[in-house]
């Protein structure tokens, strides 16, 4: 694969490590993202990927900043080569009724979620329309599909993230670009297994599976996107959610 480089945002988070782990086993040279109130674990977590045989970049970027985003861009394109796959992996709760959501926690939410999707890929699309190539991820919820009681923020961001997936695949699939969107339903992260147990059991009652979700199988499927297995696959939706929410 040469020198192929792989951008993941979000990428020191649960199912970014994980994200970032698959697509180095792939053959990238991966560069993680992270935002500036978190590059102090930037350290320990290469150091921690190093000792279970990684070695990742990292570099910092608030998503929600457009020009941040287009100078970190150039930065990697300078230092490590053109992007050939992002994914768009960054991503936060404000979770509460709407009736007492004030406009911060609505805007937060709509920022990183949605316009840090909008920030990035138009960061990295000249130099992928230029080369004719290039996999866009972005990771959405579920909860984008099908609405959760009490994120309205959330799940307006992660449905606006399938508008987005589905529009731009038309326009640059002519190109040789692909874009797709990955769906997790309730997976064993930290933030996730920090919830009470009863009403994490409560949420596994409700999956026919029966289980969570690991944050391996979302990277299998990134890994699976990005390669040259799905080059026929764009403007699609993968769900991942263990029957949680079905359609078609």
């Amino acid at each position: 694969m040469g020198n192929s480089v792989a951008l993941v945002t979000g990428g020191l988070g649960g199912i970014g490590s994980e994200i970032s782990r698959k697509l180095a086993e792939s053959g990238y040279t991966v560069v993680a993202t992270t935002f500036n109130k978190e590059i102090e674990k930037a350290d320990a977590w290469i150091a921690e990927q190093k000792t279970a045989g990684f070695d990742f970049l990292v570099e910092e970027a608030d998503v929600t900043d457009f020009e941040a985003c287009g100078n970190m861009v150039k930065r990697v394109e300078e230092t490590v080569g053109p992007v050939d796959v992002l994914v768009n992996c960054a991503g936060i709760t404000r979770d509460g009724f709407l009736k007492n959501m004030d406009e911060a926690n609505w805007d937060a939410v709509l920022s990183t979620n949605l316009d840090g999707v909008f920030n990035m890929t138009k960061s990295v699309l000249d130099f992928m329309l230029a080369r004719e190539f290039g996999r866009i991820i972005n990771i959405s919820s579920v909860n984008g599909q099908r609405g959760q009681f009490g994120q309205t923020n959330y799940s307006a961001a992660k449905a606006g993230m399938h508008g987005f997936t589905m529009a731009l695949a038309q326009e640059v699939a002519r190109k040789g670009i692909t874009v797709n969107s990955v769906s997790p339903g309730y997976v064993a992260t930290s933030m996730v297994m920090a919830i009470d147990e009863k009403i994490r059991e409560n949420l596994v009652s409700q999956i026919p599976m029966q289980r969570l979700g690991q944050p391996v199988e979302i990277a299998n499927t990134v890994g699976f996107l990005a390669s040259g297995d799905a080059s026929y696959i764009t403007g699609a939706n993968i769900p991942v959610n263990g029957g949680l929410f079905t359609s078609f």
